[in-house]
């Protein structure tokens, strides 16, 4: 028998994770980093938009924003408030030692109120249209000076910022016009914004260009949803509005709703909210606009300057209610048409009681509700079929100081015609 000679045991020990790696796991490693640098090398420059079909609306939402975007502006106000002294017409002697301890922090500074909203330049000496409400905190009451402390100025899409001063505004239809304290800074990219003069179709594109929250140039597109809306709150008279489902939230007042072929056809100016559990208000997709038709007829008289509002505009000096309000039944019964103004009040000392208007006398009761009866009720001026107050309102806003308005006058069954020189008188 024969013998294997057994070989001793070897201890084999880890190599550490410092050892150099084989050679071919050098050359794979090599491979996939020079395959990674190949991949990088080929990844697409962000810079670029990628080729491939675009939907026309989307190139036309584009090419409008193209086109208008560099027009429309961010409108900054600051306010400086200070802490008003609710003695300061009592001698100080007069007063109780405890109240003058407190003298001193009374009149003093508080920290500036900011604010912001948007607007977009009209013609090439950069005059810029927004809402009247967006800046009306920083004027002196019923003026176009801007209070102790006030600033506005505009920022536009290149990022370059500019003072502005208010050149005229319009409380009545809510609407501004800014101009440029420099008209040399405006940038060589802006291009006016067309005014649409035409009533929009509901159901046509709109597109939103704003500073909604602020975050400037952004932009909404949606739809008109109604047109001849009026909200409560906008302007001091009822304004026919723009209804759209293009999303506008606070910041957007002021900026334009845009047509596919980048006409401004409304000025945005409020929404229906829904507000959120912080008490931040957003959009609810009911937005509305003050129509450009309105614009265009007031946007000479904003050049012209100055403040305009119902105690600086001519009027008739009435109080009024649509017929249509009516109950038909009543209407039927007291001889009241299906169309027209019923006259309530007449202002005394107004162009109305001059002319020969008569206020309601008498009343009758419905139910639980007390209806004055008319004695005048207005349908037609200047030859129009006035159907409502804003039909009457048009009419006689259109006006100046000094002209004559005829109104045709059911009264007592029989219509008559009165002449009624407009004329300013102060609201009571």
């Amino acid at each position: 028998m024969s013998h294997r000679r057994r070989e001793p045991l070897r201890t084999v020990r880890p190599r550490p994770c410092s050892a150099r790696p084989a050679p071919f796991l050098v050359t794979m490693l090599a491979a996939l980093l020079l395959g990674l640098g190949a991949a990088v090398a080929q990844a697409p420059d962000p810079s670029t938009a990628p080729e491939g079909p675009w939907l026309e609306d989307e190139r036309n939402t584009v090419e409008v924003v193209e086109r208008a975007g560099p027009a429309v502006v961010s409108v900054n106000v600051s306010v400086e408030g200070r802490i008003t002294n609710p003695f300061e017409d009592v001698p100080e002697d007069q007063l109780p030692p405890f109240f003058r301890e407190f003298m001193p922090r009374f009149d003093r500074p508080q920290a500036p109120r900011q604010g912001s909203g948007s607007g977009f330049v009209v013609d090439d000496e950069g005059r810029i249209v927004t809402n009247h409400h967006v800046v009306a905190r920083a004027l002196e009451e019923r003026s176009t000076d801007l209070r102790d402390g006030a600033e506005i100025s505009v920022t536009f899409e290149s990022g370059a910022t500019a003072p502005v001063r208010v050149l005229g505004t319009n409380a009545l239809y809510d609407l501004a016009l800014l101009e440029l304290e420099r008209p040399d800074e405006l940038p060589s990219a802006v291009v006016p914004l067309e005014i649409g003069a035409y009533e929009p179709t509901v159901g046509q594109k709109t597109i939103a260009i704003g500073n909604p929250f602020g975050f400037a140039s952004t932009v909404t597109t949606g739809i008109v949803s109604g047109t001849g809306r009026t909200l409560p709150g906008v302007g001091e008279v009822n304004v026919p509005l723009i209804q759209t489902d293009a999303p506008i939230n606070p910041g957007n007042s002021g900026g334009p709703l845009l047509d596919s072929a980048s006409r401004v056809i409304g000025v945005n100016t409020a929404i229906v909210p829904s507000v959120g559990a912080d008490g931040q208000r957003g959009s609810l997709g009911i937005g509305f606009a003050v129509p450009a038709t309105t614009l265009h007829a007031v946007l000479d008289e904003l050049r012209e300057g100055g403040y305009v509002s119902v105690d600086t505009r001519p009027r008739l000096g009435i109080s009024i209610q649509n017929v249509a309000a009516y109950p038909a039944e009543l209407r039927a019964r007291f001889g009241l048409p299906d169309e027209g103004v019923a006259v309530l009040q007449v202002q005394e000392g107004s162009a109305a009681e001059e002319a020969g208007l008569r206020g309601s006398r008498m009343a009758v009761q419905l139910g639980d509700r007390t209806l004055p009866l008319p004695e005048d009720v207005i349908v037609a001026a200047n030859g129009e079929p006035v159907r409502d107050s804003d039909a009457l309102q048009a009419t006689v806003f259109a006006l100046g100081a000094g002209d004559t308005v005829t109104l045709s006058v059911l009264r007592d069954g029989e219509e008559v015609e009165i002449d009624v020189v407009l004329r300013v008188v102060p609201q009571e």
